[in-house]
């Protein structure tokens, strides 16, 4: 029974200060699985082909969001062109391979910069994004998302309602979300339209931090305005540091515990060591005494001597 306890805290100590144990779920991934249950909702009588949008909840207004059945045979071979902003050429190969996808399109409009932010940069167009999932059970939520690979041209998305560059800012750029969130950036292919040969989130940005500021009347340079991206850094730094001392804690309890454990389980077995020892002794012999058995001594090895012998 100790030994369970003991491999029990164990497992606790390892689950504890695991780094997953520590982290949840990004707001950027939570809206994932959100949007991709909003969905397959949508696909009251599905078609393949037909694109069917999606109704979201009151505190995601503004957000848009369309689902598309295909065939993954058919996408390889025909692409998909114009759903909306996402032009999806032949040779579209789908990683691993499903009989059936489901594109789901997002258009997070003014809540892109909450829930993908980027400092030192400002958005000229909303995030659009592409994700890809089995279309095996339209029921199903919480799935994962699968990876496209374009092997011959690329997908590209044509921005609409882009505003203007800020004057004196350098020339746009597009950036490309993963799933983790980490944000590449790269040239425009042409006007307001990126490339991309993969599933994610795009948008069109610029370098806002290289801008230069306009002097004041009497030519001083104005000090920086805080801006929320670094308090919101700092924030999460600090949750970052908050959550490894509690799990620190956690897990030197758990090898106190554990420690505890293991002692009191040796001192049981040596305990049981020594009654076990106790208990084996020399068996005595039984004989009848009237109707009963009774144990009786051993006879001497040393033969009796009478105290007569010893007189000369």
């Amino acid at each position: 029974m100790g030994f369970l306890i003991c491999a029990c805290l164990l497992q606790l100590l390892f689950l504890g200060s695991s780094p997953a144990a520590a982290q949840s779920p990004s707001p950027a991934r939570a809206l994932d699985a959100m949007l991709q249950d909003y969905a397959y909702r949508a696909f009251v009588r599905p078609h393949t082909g037909i694109v069917y949008n999606a109704t979201v909840p009151a505190d995601l207004a503004g957000v848009a969001v369309s689902g598309l059945r295909l065939r993954s045979g058919s996408l390889r071979r025909k692409g998909f062109s114009d759903y909306f902003e996402f032009s999806i050429p032949p040779g579209v190969i789908v990683q691993p391979y499903v009989e059936r996808v489901v594109l789901v399109y997002h258009n997070l409009g003014e809540l892109s910069e909450k829930y993908y932010p980027l400092p030192g940069y400002t958005y000229l167009s909303p995030i659009l994004g592409l994700l890809v999932y089995d279309a095996a059970n339209l029921s199903a939520t919480g799935l994962s998302e699968l990876s496209i690979v374009a092997s011959g041209s690329p997908i590209s998305v044509s921005f609409s309602n882009v505003r203007a560059v800020p004057p004196g800012s350098p020339a746009p750029q597009c950036v490309w979300f993963d799933l983790d969130g980490v944000p590449q950036f790269r040239g425009l292919e042409a006007n307001n339209v990126c490339a991309t040969y993969r599933r994610g989130h795009f948008s069109i940005v610029v370098n806002s931090s290289e801008v230069a500021p306009a002097p004041g009347p009497s030519g001083a340079i104005a000090p920086p305005i805080p801006t929320n991206g670094g308090r919101d850094k700092g924030s999460s730094d600090a949750w970052k540091i908050a959550v490894g001392v509690v799990g620190g804690v956690i897990a030197l309890g758990l090898l106190a515990l554990l420690l505890v454990c293991f002692v009191r389980y040796k001192r049981e077995k040596k305990m049981e060591v020594m009654e076990r020892n106790a208990e084996v002794g020399e068996t005595l012999r039984m004989a009848q005494v009237g109707r009963s058995q009774a144990p009786v001594a051993l006879g001497t090895r040393t033969k009796p001597v009478i105290e007569s012998e010893y007189v000369a």
